[in-house]
């Protein structure tokens, strides 16, 4: 299959599918971009949680059990900076660390964050292209019953406790996309677009508020397919289902349809969703969309990539 496909995604489930259409589509027919809205400086570091997770995750060093980080982690400078009085409620690994050093060295000499982001993935081996959604700074605000709180904040520290009143993406106003994704652009390079099982409001939400990236999604000449993060009204991972019903929506397919409709061509859901079907605005398509394993996420992403035929 020779396909040129852009792939937007965020957090474990849009790394799993991304994870899966690396196994099917070679290094020049694919593109992921990821959320950076998450990204942040801690203890003067620049931490970009959503493209390590997507690129730890393309190099197998993923640790699966906790969703996050680089496997067989040990926690020595964490231990220490916590005897030293540090901030200690981001969980830092030691091998982790080493990216978020490594990251911030190369910022501060002048890379762009898609060079270093490029850079970073070819040292781990990863053969496909990873960029961020954006070359500057956009963060993730939520406006909570406890105040403004950055995502990490309220991600990690608040552990999503707060309620959400509503989102704001900083900064996606004045946002530069990387220049390799633009030049794809306007070539029109792109046959097809999927849209991972990312949180809607946290993963998507803000690459979909960059506006030169909107704006060509909006005036789209090719399919663009999304995965739910819903299965039965229920989040596959992490605080989405809260979030959806705190902002007055249901953690449903059919919100999902609506999330996305005025970009929306495609929406692939759970066979245990497939009684809503009929209720769903836009055409659907009924899949194993729970990755458990590495076999699930390559036919899942087999599955959404057929679609384009």
């Amino acid at each position: 299959m020779s396909k040129k496909i852009l792939a937007l995604c965020g957090g474990i489930g849009g790394a799993k599918l991304a994870y899966g259409l690396t196994k099917n589509i070679s290094s020049e027919d694919l593109l992921i971009v990821v959320n950076t809205g998450d990204d942040f400086i801690h203890i003067d570091l620049n931490i970009c949680p959503d493209l390590d997770t997507v690129t730890y995750t393309l190099a197998g060093i993923n640790d699966q059990e906790r969703g996050w980080g680089i496997k067989e982690e040990t926690w020595n400078t964490l231990n220490l900076l916590r005897q030293f009085g540090a901030e200690d409620w981001f969980q830092l690994g030691d091998k982790d660390l080493a990216t978020h050093i490594r990251r911030t060295s190369l910022l501060k000499k002048g890379m762009l964050l898609s060079e270093v982001t490029k850079f970073l993935s070819e040292s781990l081996g990863v053969k496909h292209l990873i960029v961020p959604m954006s070359e500057t700074p956009v963060s993730t605000m939520l406006h909570t019953d406890k105040g403004t709180l950055p995502f990490q904040e309220y991600f990690v520290k608040h552990r999503c406790e707060p309620k959400i009143n509503s989102i704001e993406y900083l900064g996606s106003e004045k946002a530069q996309i990387p220049l390799s994704l633009e030049e794809e652009i306007i070539s029109n390079n792109f046959s097809g677009v999927i849209l991972c099982p990312s949180n809607p409001y946290l993963s998507i939400d803000p690459i979909l508020s960059v506006d030169p990236l909107r704006e060509y999604l909006v005036n789209r000449t090719i399919p663009v397919i999304a995965v739910s993060p819903f299965i039965n009204n229920r989040s596959v991972k992490g605080p989405s289902a809260k979030i959806a019903h705190e902002l007055n929506e249901e953690p449903s397919v059919i919100n999902v349809a609506k999330h996305y409709q005025d970009i929306l061509d495609i929406l692939v859901i759970d066979h245990k969703d497939k009684y809503l079907q009929d209720k769903i605005k836009v055409k659907s398509c009924v899949e194993s969309i729970l990755m458990k394993n590495d076999n699930d996420k390559k036919k899942l992403a087999k599955s959404c990539l057929e679609l384009f035929k």
